[in-house]
């Protein structure tokens, strides 16, 4: 079969980029012929894919998008392929990856009435309602359940076009078997002494995912604590207003920002506690990433997949409305308690038996059903 995968931009780094290409891969594996469309590709190309790069102009995102949606349109007209799989909301899909909040929702609690009436809404309007319409045919793989009910409520979306996914966490991400080995080698190549306490958020997007928070409950650590311990971030992303407010509160010798990487495991083994402060987060990969490691957690529990931290008993949850002063005590908790080996106990334990693994195969199962049905 011929599948067209069509997303914004694509970047090594990106949750959203991961899960693309993991997903494309897995259709590839089962014979499949690959085009990808989008407006940039920074890293290598895989083998056997095909990049069609379409340039687009505006000095808007919103802009760029319907510029992007165009392109596309036009490109797609004139080649015949047995799906369309996108990973940002166009015209046009046969499949769409939701990885993204409901927009609708979102300007409903956000914004006045005179926002909807800017460009910028209308364009990002229009292409959610392209999805998810009842008039829509597009199919909807659901990496979350936390939006499903807003995309139903906003536009009558039928129930049978959701199709839940598994996490698909990276099996490189489980724990070592020499898990001690592990951490005093990534201690000692970065600097860090064994009496270090590391704290360690993953992910790009530094303030969505709540950095300023974590900065904000390092700065509050009793001065004892706070001496040995260390914020690693790794991710893409522009660090210099955290830096400042690092400084502000004097702990920026305590910030540590490591870009965008491939060694992300290492990072996992070498750590004392995730955390995820996010404002908001569809899902929260590194959440199930760190509990597949085995390192505990600290996150908001308005993140979708903070579940898993309460089944498998892997760390923390701060409530939602988040206050600064809560999240500054549980960290604190979290850093003096004795119960972490219990979290990484429990957090190895759940990863041994629940489905973390498998988003990409399932993804490739409805595409192809989708595919085999547009041939019928």
């Amino acid at each position: 079969m011929k599948l067209a995968f069509c997303l914004f931009k694509y970047f090594p780094f990106g949750g959203l980029q991961r899960d693309f290409l993991r997903i494309a891969e897995a259709c590839q594996r089962r014979g499949h012929s690959i085009d990808v469309f989008t407006t940039c590709w920074e890293g290598e190309v895989p083998a056997g894919f095909d990049v069609h790069l379409l340039p687009v102009s505006s000095l808007t995102n919103h802009g760029r998008s319907l510029a992007f949606g165009k392109a596309l349109s036009e490109r797609l007209g004139v080649a015949a392929y047995d799906a369309v799989i996108g990973f940002n909301k166009l015209t046009g899909l046969d499949v769409y990856f939701a990885a993204d909040p409901c927009f609708a929702a979102k300007v409903r609690h956000k914004h006045g009435f005179l926002y909807r009436l800017s460009n910028r809404y209308r364009i990002y309007a229009a292409l959610e309602k392209a999805v998810f319409g009842p008039e829509s045919a597009t199919e909807i793989l659901l990496i979350s359940e936390v939006e499903k009910p807003h995309f139903i409520g906003h536009y009558g979306t039928a129930e049978n076009r959701f199709h839940a996914l598994p996490p698909g966490i990276c099996r490189d991400r489980k724990a070592p078997d020499n898990p001690l080995q592990e951490r005093n080698n990534f201690r000692r190549e970065f600097g860090f002494s064994d009496a270090a306490q590391l704290l360690l958020m993953v992910g790009s997007g530094f303030k969505t995912k709540g950095l300023d928070r974590s900065i904000q409950a390092l700065a509050a650590l009793p001065e004892l604590t706070r001496k040995n311990a260390f914020l690693l971030v790794v991710g893409q992303g522009d660090a210099a207003p955290f830096l400042r407010l690092a400084r502000k509160l004097g702990v920026d010798d305590h910030l540590k920002f490591y870009g965008g990487r491939n060694d992300v495991p290492r990072f996992l083994f070498g750590a004392d506690l995730l955390l995820q402060p996010s404002y908001y987060e569809n899902t929260g990969t590194a959440i199930v990433e760190a509990i597949v490691a085995g390192l505990p957690v600290l996150a908001t529990a308005n993140c979708g997949y903070a579940h898993y931290v309460t089944e498998s008993n892997a760390g923390l949850l701060a409530p939602e409305p988040f206050v600064q002063e809560q999240f500054n005590e549980l960290l604190l908790q979290m850093l003096t308690s004795s119960g972490r080996e219990a979290w990484r106990r429990s957090a190895l334990d759940f990863a041994s038996r629940a489905d973390l693994f498998s988003l990409p195969e399932k993804a490739a199962d409805i595409i192809e059903s989708v595919a085999l049905r547009s041939h019928r």
